[in-house]
């Protein structure tokens, strides 16, 4: 343990799961207090409890991150056993893909509630916590959808365009409290996320058997494979700590080379 966000207290939203309970591990190697946040109160016990097992720091917490009382509830009950909030990933989101001309009302909001909403009170109550001490880092999930649209993701791309605006809005409202504000945008992840999407494109009639849709995507990854959560991890814990204090307003692609910008 190199110890690069040593004694820094961190909540990473979605961290039942994925990437996110990649990176609670991760970061709590490197020396962090975690608070493992998800919509399921039993995947971040069981996260906290990996942690336990391996001596490590984590705090569960529960919240449907597109409802702000219960974000409050879940930072509040946070603060009040590490003292302050030092980084905040907003990485919880999900895609329900339909064809661009079946997509509905109830589509749409439901998954930019969570994803831009989602976002949006993230970015704005961790700063309420991280303004009083002056400094702070706040990191949001993108994707390639954030960067190109996709038949098939509509609303999940409009969601992530609305990600990467409002990390650059955050970064200027915030830079005169010393408060950075980053996102970084996966391509395909080897996740449960993924796992559920392959399936989703069978139904809608986008991919004929198991595999094929990541496999499809992946076809155009320069590293020649899809991504681990391990591989997004050193973005992760690079944007957390004092390696990025300079870094602020921007999107990091972490694609394997699927999207050049």
């Amino acid at each position: 343990m190199s110890g690069r966000v040593q004694g820094k207290s961190i909540i990473i939203t979605g961290a039942g799961s994925g990437m996110g309970r990649v990176f609670a591990l991760g970061l709590a190697r490197e020396g962090a207090t975690v608070g493992v946040l998800d919509l399921r109160k039993g995947a971040a016990e069981e996260v906290c409890a990996e942690l336990r097992d391996e001596g490590l720091t984590g705090i569960p917490l529960a919240a449907d991150v597109s409802r702000r009382y219960q974000v409050i509830a879940a930072f509040d009950a946070f603060v009040e056993q590490t003292g302050r909030l030092d980084v905040l990933f907003n990485n919880a989101g999900f895609n329900e893909p339909m064809h661009l001309m079946d997509v509905t009302e109830e589509n749409w909001h439901t998954i930019m509630d969570v994803n831009a909403m989602g976002t949006l009170i993230g970015i704005q109550e961790g700063a309420r916590r991280m303004i009083p001490h002056r400094q702070g880092k706040i990191v949001n999930t993108s994707s390639i959808a954030g960067r190109q649209g996709y038949p098939s993701f509509a609303p999940y791309c409009a969601s992530k365009f609305a990600v990467n605006a409002l990390t650059q809005a955050a970064a200027r409202a915030l830079a005169e409290h010393d408060i950075t504000c980053n996102a970084f945008a996966p391509g395909v992840v080897d996740t449960p996320l993924w796992t559920k999407l392959d399936q989703d494109l069978m139904d809608i009639g986008d991919a004929e058997r198991p595999g094929q849709a990541m496999a499809d995507f992946a076809a155009g990854i320069l590293r020649g494979r899809v991504a681990t959560g391990e591989d997004i991890l050193g973005t992760a814990l690079f944007l957390a700590s004092a390696d990025s204090d300079y870094l602020t307003g921007q999107v990091i692609m972490v694609d394997g080379g699927m999207v050049l910008v």
